[in-house]
C-alpha cells in the first residue's frame, strides 16, 4: 500500500503536492474525545492543473533551473512577430547584418585589456549569443546593462571566421516580461510584527514578493 502511495504522489501536479503535503493530518483522540468525533470528515480538493510555465517559474525559485522548458519559449511567439531572431540563428546571418534579439543575461565582462570594452551572454530557448558593447553604448545604457534580467539588444552582426558578436546599438531592459510568466498572487500570512521584522518590500503589482525575481543573479564583474 505504501509503495501505491508513492507511485501516486509522483504523478501529482506539483501545486496538489504542494497541497496535500501542507494538509493537516489526524492527530489521536484524546480519552475526552474518543467516543465521538468532532472533526467531521475531511474534504479533498483537487486544484487546478499548473500551466507549465509556472512549472518553470517555480523551478526557477527553488532550484535555479529547469528541464521543462526557457523561459523564452514562452514569449517567443509575441517576440517572432516582433521581428526578434533566435541566438541559433545567428549563425545564418551575414556579416553586418542588423538584428535585434533578447535573452537572459548569464555573464558580465570587462577584461582589464579590453579597454572599456563590455561582453555580455545571453541565453534564450535556442542557445546563447555574445554581445560587445563599446564604451560610448556602456555609458549611454550602464544601468540597463548592469540591472537587466533579461536584456532587448538591437545590434549588428559581427562575423569573424566561426566566430559571431552582436555588436550593440541600443539595449533595453526588459524584465517585466517574465512577469507575465505566473498568476500566484497569494498574500504570505504573515503578523505586522513579522513584517516589520522581515521587511517584505510591496510590490505595486501585488504579487508574492517570491515572484520579484525569478532568474538567478548573472556572474558580473565588480
Amino acid at each position: 500500500m505504501e509503495a501505491a502511495d508513492a507511485f501516486r504522489s509522483l504523478k501529482l501536479d506539483r501545486r496538489q503536492a504542494l497541497w496535500d503535503a501542507r494538509a493537516l493530518r489526524d492527530a489521536p483522540d484524546l480519552p475526552l474525545f474518543a467516543e465521538k468525533n468532532d472533526e467531521g470528515t475531511e474534504v479533498r480538493f483537487d486544484l487546478p492543473q499548473m500551466p507549465i510555465c509556472e512549472h518553470v517559474v517555480a523551478d526557477y525559485q527553488t532550484t535555479r533551473l529547469s528541464l521543462k522548458a526557457h523561459p523564452l519559449s514562452f514569449l517567443r511567439r509575441s517576440m517572432a512577430k516582433q521581428g526578434y531572431a533566435t541566438c541559433e540563428s545567428l549563425d545564418q546571418m551575414r556579416n553586418g547584418q542588423l538584428v535585434k534579439l533578447a535573452g537572459i543575461v548569464l555573464i558580465r565582462q570587462r577584461p582589464g585589456s579590453a579597454k572599456g570594452v563590455c561582453f555580455i551572454t545571453v541565453e534564450d530557448e535556442t542557445g546563447v549569443a555574445n554581445l560587445v558593447v563599446w564604451p560610448k553604448v556602456m555609458e549611454a545604457f550602464r544601468k540597463v546593462i548592469m540591472r537587466a534580467r533579461v536584456i532587448d539588444v538591437r545590434g549588428m552582426v559581427q562575423r569573424s571566421d566561426d566566430v559571431i558578436h552582436v555588436v550593440a546599438h541600443h539595449l533595453t531592459d526588459r524584465s517585466d516580461a517574465l512577469a507575465a510568466l505566473s498568476n500566484d498572487l497569494m498574500e504570505p500570512p504573515l503578523a505586522h510584527a513579522d513584517e516589520v521584522k522581515k521587511n517584505i518590500p510591496h510590490d505595486p503589482r501585488g504579487r508574492h514578493p517570491r515572484d520579484v525575481r525569478i532568474i538567478p543573479k548573472s556572474r558580473d564583474f565588480h
